[in-house]
Formats: C-alpha cells, structure tokens, sequence
C-alpha cells in the first residue's frame, strides 16, 4: 500500500503544495519567535523541548528541534514505512532555519512586551495558520508525531490521545524545569487556540447545519425543503423504539438562515415533530463544496 502522494515536479499542484509549506513554515516560525519562546511558553511537540533546552542551555530553538526531527523522521520511516515524504522533511527543515532565521534577524525579545496572555493566543493563532498550510499540502509536522504513531502502532491506542499524553508530558517537562505554574497555563491555552485555528484552516468555516425530523407530516416538509428552500435530502425508514411504529425521517443539509424558515413551517404544520440538529464541519458533495476539489487541492 502506498503511503505517499507524489506530485508531479513544477506541476501547478507541486508549487502549490511548496508554496503552502513555505507560507506556513514562515507563519509557524514567527509564533515562536515573536510569541511564545520568549515568555518560556512550552506548547509540546520538539519545539516545546527545544524551547526548554534553549532558556537553560542557551541551544538554538531551530537547530535543536531539527536535531529531533531528522532522528525522528529516520525511526518513523523504518517503524511505519514510508509515510513521510519529502514535503514533510522540508517543512521541518524550513521551519527550523526560519526559527532561527528571524531570531537572528529580530531578537529574543517579545513582540509584545509584558503581555505573556495576550502573546499566548496569537502565538496559538500563528501556530494553528501555519501547521493548517503545512497539512494543506499534504504534509506531517513530524516531531512528535512521528512519536505517537510509533506508540501507536504497538500499543493500539488512538494516535490523537497518545499526542495528548505526549504534549501534556512536554509541558509537565516545562514546569519542572521553569518551576512556574503560568507556563504550563499558558501553554495549555496556546494547544488549544492553535488546535482550532488548525481545524478551521483545514476544514473550513461551515454555516451548514444536519437536519434529521421525524415528523407526521413528511410530504409536506419534504415539499417544502425541494421547492421553497431548493435543498435536497433523503427519507429514511425507521421504527419507533417505544411502539414500534414505522416513522419516516427526513434527513436534509441546510444553512443557518434557512434553519430558522423551516424550523418555523414545521411548527406551523406540526408542533410536535421532532428535530434533530447537528452543527457539520464540512459538506461535501452534490450542491456543495465539490468532493473531487477537496482531495485535489
């Protein structure tokens, strides 16, 4: 099975998988620089014990978080087969000379001067941009990652959980060495931030909403969502867990402002009806964002 997605070289897709990680490997690299290594904020991955190594031992942030990622990378490789290819080994590299890069450049000193609250959201919101182009095109951030996976694969655990145990235990390693419980706070408000921005940036902003009503008044509602709101939907069959009864429901996807038009006709028509409605990331398909579009990009 092959775990690699290889782009044609200097194809319109290739410059813009390279362009996205360049874009976001800059972006990435100024949350660091300009937000979080200063107030000694440790938001996991490499670059949280880089950052660590860095106020104790005076390290480079970039070259140490490189000096994890090319070892990590090497293991990954023989542990889980090829799974990550050369866009995720230069997004690394990329990141770490532009760590180091822009230290050189701007300094240590934070771009907001005594405000290490105000520092740890937009160092989250830089974080997040950056990591969401990366993965745009396809690539990993490697670092602990890699290591989660490794666990992974022998233990059976879900890799998102063992990189939350993995984080969590970077940033324990932040307050043992800085011995201040504002860091630990502070970097946990980075993951946060930076994990929203990163869903955001990946699938979007979505004002679609699911719809499943369970009504006796199908036909009409059905009528309704084709010819006034023109949506689609499907009638699905089921039974009623109390009395058995068989029950249409009416499964549909709509936006927020049509939610409130039918959510009213159906009150009109039948007061008792019950609805169901689920906020959806993301919609792909027939009327919506173009499914072949989403895995081209």
């Amino acid at each position: 099975m092959a775990f690699l997605q290889k782009d044609k070289i200097f194809s319109k897709r290739w410059l813009k998988h390279y362009s996205l990680i360049v874009v976001g490997a800059f972006i990435l690299a100024s949350g660091f620089v300009l937000f979080i290594t200063p107030y000694k904020i440790v938001p996991g991955g490499v670059y949280g014990i880089s950052i660590v190594l860095h106020h104790l031992l005076g390290t480079p942030v970039g070259l140490v978080a490189l000096a994890f990622d090319i070892p990590l990378t090497i293991i990954g490789i023989k542990v889980l087969g090829p799974r990550f290819g050369m866009k995720t080994v230069v997004g690394f590299v990329l990141t770490a000379v532009f760590v180091d890069g822009l230290t050189y450049f701007y300094g240590t000193e934070p771009l907001v001067q005594g405000d290490a609250l105000l520092s740890s959201i937009f160092g989250g919101l830089f974080i997040g941009v950056g990591l969401g182009l990366i993965f745009k095109s396809r690539a990993t951030s490697g670092g602990t990652d890699i290591v989660a996976m490794m666990i992974s694969k022998s233990t059976k655990l879900p890799v998102g959980r063992l990189l939350i145990i993995v984080d969590s235990v970077i940033v324990l390693v932040g307050l043992a060495a800085f011995q201040d419980w504002k860091i630990p706070l502070y970097s946990l408000i980075v993951i946060f931030i930076a994990g929203k921005v990163l869903d955001t940036i990946l699938e979007g902003i979505d004002y679609d909403k699911v719809l499943f009503i369970i009504s006796d008044k199908t036909d009409e509602i059905r009528e309704k969502i084709i010819h006034d709101l023109n949506r689609g939907g499907t009638i699905l069959k089921g039974e009623g867990l109390y009395n058995n009864y068989e029950r249409s429901i009416v499964f549909t996807v709509i936006n927020r402002r049509e939610i409130v038009m039918l959510q009213d006709f159906i009150n009109g028509i039948d007061p008792n009806a019950f609805v169901t409605v689920i906020n959806a990331n993301e919609i792909l398909g027939n009327g919506f964002k173009s499914l072949k579009d989403k895995v081209t990009v």
